[in-house]
């Protein structure tokens, strides 16, 4: 065994693949994996735990404390006087004013030996610093967004004053963009590797999918949640502006009824028939659920600076299905799209009009529409996926042990 590590993320196992490929990837290559996690969502329960029986690595599941949004309520308050005086919150504070299981994680995590504690999110970096001082282990984190740049200013100062203190003893960081990485520089003073959010070929279609009908075109979008800030309403209405027929399907939990607004939007243009709701499923099913369509949507906003840098697992679901991808031009998504060529096509959310010329040349072009699907499926295969990205991971995880044995 090259040595213990274990993982703590706040949230259900089923709404955070990367926690699940990292601990697959872990050990896989010889590590004793542990992730510790909490059963944030009641209705992912089911899906957590299908994947905790089948997980070769250990998994520790921790309830979402009863007590936990006045606990934050009465943290909040104590830092916001804090900071109106003058002075710094403790981390200990602001980590409980900027909410989580924080707690609930820190006391499973420390039950839990390991000579290298990984943090996934804000909550998670508490709690896994408690552990690993607790144990003189190593400190890890990974940063699939840039927290700072997300939510109030009060969070965003929270999340500065958590940061601050513990990412500099870091010994592994790892991020899931590069812009992301590099806005962690400036901030932090530390250098992650960039880990993408990319999945295991073991995951793709055996064969790529049947060329679609001429003047037709299947668009997918899914996450967890359907949001009205997902470039979704842009792309309706440019669905209502084009010669082509095409449709969209959008999969993810509707609790907050925004995939009703989207539907009465498509209503208002006339085109109701041609959108549809789906259900939630499980994380590994995923990439198979995309590889019918011929289009799969990542359109990113710019509603903060977390979304102008990310790169979400949606891109890559996509390319692995063998899917060409339709990008908006945040920063991020920009640099990437030179990297993709034909498996990509960059759009302005501003401009529905040009976005449905876009969708028309590649619904009435069999050449072009070959190429694009080909090219992603290339992509997928040689490039953008776990079993070629996981070796960034394990890389920095090695150098986070080597570090720790030649340390005086």
């Amino acid at each position: 065994m090259l040595g213990a590590v274990c993982i703590v993320s706040p949230g259900n196992l089923a709404s955070n693949p990367r926690v699940l490929k990292e601990a697959d990837a872990l050990h896989e290559a010889g590590y004793a994996a542990t992730a510790v996690v909490c059963d944030y969502t009641e209705a992912l329960r089911p899906f957590d735990d299908e994947i905790a029986a089948r997980a070769p690595w250990q998994v520790v599941r921790v309830a979402r404390p009863a007590g936990e949004r006045q606990v934050g309520q009465a943290a909040r308050g104590l830092a916001r006087l804090a900071t109106g005086l003058g002075m710094h919150a403790p981390v200990a504070l602001a980590a409980s004013a900027y909410g989580g299981p924080v707690a609930a994680l820190r006391r499973a995590a420390s039950e839990v030996p390991a000579d290298l504690y990984i943090a996934h999110y804000v909550a998670g970096l508490s709690a896994a610093a408690a552990a690993a001082h607790r144990h003189g282990a190593m400190l890890g984190f990974d940063a699939e967004d840039y927290h700072a740049g997300e939510g109030t200013p009060f969070d965003r100062s929270m999340v500065r004053t958590i940061e601050g203190a513990l990412l500099p003893a870091c010994r592994h960081v790892t991020a899931a963009a590069p812009l992301i990485a590099e806005a962690y520089v400036r901030q932090c003073r530390v250098r992650p590797a960039t880990v993408l959010n990319v999945f295991p070929l073991a995951m793709a279609p055996a064969q790529p999918h049947p060329a679609a009908v001429q003047d037709t075109l299947k668009a997918y979008w899914f996450s967890q949640t359907i949001g009205l800030d997902r470039g979704l309403q842009s792309f309706i209405q440019a669905m209502a502006r084009t010669r082509a027929r095409v449709t969209l399907d959008i999969r993810g939990g509707n609790r907050w009824g925004h995939g009703e607004r989207l539907i009465e939007l498509a209503r208002g243009l006339g085109i109701t028939d041609r959108v549809n709701l789906l259900p939630m499923a499980p994380p590994d099913e995923m990439v198979r659920l995309a590889a019918s369509y011929d289009i799969g949507l990542s359109l990113e906003t710019d509603v903060s600076e977390n979304r102008r840098l990310c790169l979400t697992n949606k891109i890559f679901t996509y390319l692995l299905a063998g899917a060409p991808v339709l990008l908006s031009d945040t920063p991020a998504q920009r640099a990437l799209a030179p990297e993709l060529g034909a498996a990509a096509r960059l759009v302005s959310l501003a401009d529905p009009a040009a976005m449905a010329a876009t969708l028309d040349d590649l619904a009435g072009s069999p050449s072009a529409r070959t190429e694009a699907s080909a090219s992603a499926w290339r992509l997928g295969r040689e490039r953008y996926n776990w079993d070629v990205e996981k070796a960034a991971l394990l890389g920095s995880v090695e150098r986070a042990f080597a570090s720790r044995q030649v340390s005086p």
